[in-house]
């Protein structure tokens, strides 16, 4: 799969359980600074979706994520996301986590735009040609 945008991550010590690999939570915040580094390569930024008239933010409604094997205190990894479709309110993205030329941990992401009240909203077309 080709990715559009490239994130990288090294692994801290706060990242880790008591051996020293990565726990699977923190894979999740993995992901979404390697969502949000592509947002904001598109030009679209969580700051000016809520200075908006009607303040705006994503919400992640759906993910499937596959650890395939682990990662470790002081790895260099790299997050690469790909936008599979954005549409309405919805926006699915495909995102993947290496280490070198090993596959770490893979995810599809689906999202959703809110308004600040918790309803789903469309992408406004300003926003909408970013991508």
């Amino acid at each position: 799969m080709a990715m559009d945008f490239l994130f990288p991550v090294r692994v801290y010590y706060e990242d880790t359980d008591f051996s020293g690999v990565v726990y699977h939570a923190a894979y999740l915040k993995f992901f979404e600074r390697g969502r949000t580094e592509a947002l904001r390569a598109c030009g679209v930024s969580h700051t000016e979706l809520l200075a908006r008239d009607e303040p705006l933010a994503f919400a992640v409604r759906k993910m499937t994520t596959e650890w395939l094997i682990p990662a470790r205190i002081d790895n260099l990894l790299e997050v690469r996301t790909a936008f599979v479709s954005v549409k309405g309110a919805r926006m699915t993205l495909n995102q993947e986590i290496w280490r070198d030329e090993d596959l770490i941990a893979r995810a599809e992401v689906e999202a959703a735009c809110m308004s600040l009240s918790g309803r789903a909203r469309r992408l406004p077309p300003d926003i909408l040609e970013k991508f």
